[in-house]
């Protein structure tokens, strides 16, 4: 009798012929084996575990050009703005200025400029800041142009910025938001950028937009549930609103922590008796030019707004041998926002601290006077109004000779330079000596030669008249303030004169 088995059993795995050691190596040959009937119907290549898991081009996806002339007539596609001026206040010739400040300042942000308006009125209108009738018709002059964004030429409202996007159907900006933007693009220090974020997060928290009650959270009420606990609870913007409060906050504590390391830095200064002088002025004035100029500070220079917005502290020398210290300061503007001078108030307490003003105007500038208006009033928001002060007329090559003379006899402390030619540079610098404050106390010490350290510290902290190497010392005639004088009173020659 023949017993029938069944194919299971008849077909018997390859592995079980192999010894132990063997049979996992016959099993991955079983795995990779390839046969007609089993694998012949597969639905394409057949790939290893590494090869499945990698990435795997799609040939046919590249929009790079390949015809070089397509790639040289591309040209770069930049914001297209148009501006948007009221004008309430001042003649003509100041709007037209105003509205040309804010095409340089677009520009410098990296936009293209394809028209600019201004309306008369006796105030913005709280709806759409131009009024809607002037509101359709910038939406004629949008779509006529081809612009994607509004610049208005003041700071909106939150419902002014709504209302009048509803009607040009494009995006509105105002000069705050544009001035914010440029900052974030100059700004390379750790304390730059954080003092650009806060006055961003400042800006930005009233401006906030959300979509109502929706996406809102439950209200909640307890573990055990109840009446009228299912309400609209915290909307989605206030959330954002608190995350970005409490980003102030700790944005806040860093800039405080750098002001720590800054005051430091200042009050050595102050111990060591060096005088500051610090340069401040209008954007573009030239102001990182004339530190280069005076100390060959190598800061960065070009002709744009806002180039250099971090504070940078130079050592100096008068032509009569005094050290004092230079501070090139950011440049300021008209109408500066509130939100950037309190976030850079840190940075602009150098002008308070300083001994010396070097107020930087351009002389070619259309309206000089303006400038210096907005400079002044910017340096009585940070309390620097007692601090004496040179008007600098900088750009004196390329400015009317008839504005020089104006501006020289209206401004009585006051020069005319040019950093990039050097005119007038050696007469600033004399009357840089004749304005820093002079140490009160005059005398006359003989010095012995064992007590070098005292002619080192008269030479850095005091103003030293003459010296004379004798043999039982040095003969010194100076100028010296009353704690270097008290470590000089066992060496005076003649009673201290005041």
């Amino acid at each position: 009798m023949t017993s029938s088995s069944s194919p299971s059993q008849d077909a018997q795995s390859p592995a079980q012929n192999y010894p132990e050691g063997l049979r996992a190596d016959a099993l991955m040959e079983e795995d990779v084996a390839w046969s007609q009937e089993i694998d012949g119907d597969r639905d394409g290549d057949q790939f290893d575990r590494s090869e499945r898991a990698a990435l795997r081009r799609v040939a046919g996806l590249s929009t790079e050009l390949e015809d070089v002339t397509e790639v040289e007539y591309r040209q770069l596609r930049l914001e297209r703005v148009v501006l948007v001026g009221v004008w309430t206040t001042g003649t003509v010739r100041d709007a037209d200025n105003s509205l040309a400040e804010l095409a340089a300042l677009a520009e410098t942000a990296g936009a293209l400029v394809l028209d600019g308006v201004v309306q008369r009125r006796d105030k913005p209108d709280a709806a759409t800041y131009i009024g809607s009738g002037k509101a359709n018709e910038l939406r004629d002059i949008v779509i006529e142009t081809g612009a994607d964004t509004v610049i208005c030429d003041g700071e909106l409202s939150p419902g002014q910025l709504i209302h009048l996007e509803d009607v040009v159907k494009v995006k509105v900006i105002d000069r705050t938001a544009l001035i914010l933007d440029i900052f974030a693009q100059h700004a390379k220090s750790r304390e730059g950028k954080a003092q650009v974020a806060l006055a961003q997060m400042q800006y930005m928290l009233p401006r906030l937009r959300g979509w109502g009650q929706s996406l809102s959270r439950q209200m909640g009420g307890g573990s055990g549930g109840g009446l009228a606990t299912r309400g609209p609870g915290e909307t989605k913007i206030e959330t954002d609103r608190r995350r970005i409060r409490e980003k102030m906050a700790k944005m806040r504590r860093e800039i405080a922590d750098m002001k720590t390391g800054r005051d430091i830095k200042r009050q050595e200064r102050r111990r060591n008796k060096v005088p500051s002088v610090a340069i401040a002025g209008y954007t573009n004035a030239g102001k990182s030019s004339l530190l280069n100029r005076l100390t060959g500070a190598g800061v960065l220079v070009e002709n744009a707004l806002f180039a250099t917005l971090d504070p940078t502290v130079r050592r100096a020398e008068t032509p009569s041998g005094r050290l004092y210290t230079l501070v090139d300061t950011v440049g300021f503007v008209r109408h500066l926002p509130h939100h950037l001078v309190e976030a850079f108030r840190s940075t602009m307490e150098e002008v308070g601290d300083s001994d010396l003003i070097l107020h930087v105007v351009d002389g070619s500038h259309p309206d000089p006077e303006e400038q210096l208006a907005a400079v002044r009033e910017v340096v009585r928001d940070v309390g620097a109004t007692k601090v004496p002060e040179i008007v600098v007329i900088n750009k004196a090559d390329a400015a009317d000779p008839l504005v020089l003379q104006r501006l020289l006899r209206i401004e009585k402390r006051s020069i005319a330079v040019s950093a990039r030619t050097g005119q007038g540079i050696a007469e600033l610098l004399a009357l840089i000596d004749n304005e820093l404050p002079r140490p009160s106390v005059e005398i006359e010490a003989l010095v012995p030669y064992t007590q070098g350290q005292l002619v080192a510290r008269a030479h850095t902290e005091g103003e030293v008249i003459s010296e004379e190497h004798t043999a039982e010392g040095t003969l010194l005639k100076l100028r010296v303030h009353e704690e270097l004088a008290a470590d000089l009173a066992p060496y005076v020659a003649e009673p201290a004169l005041r």
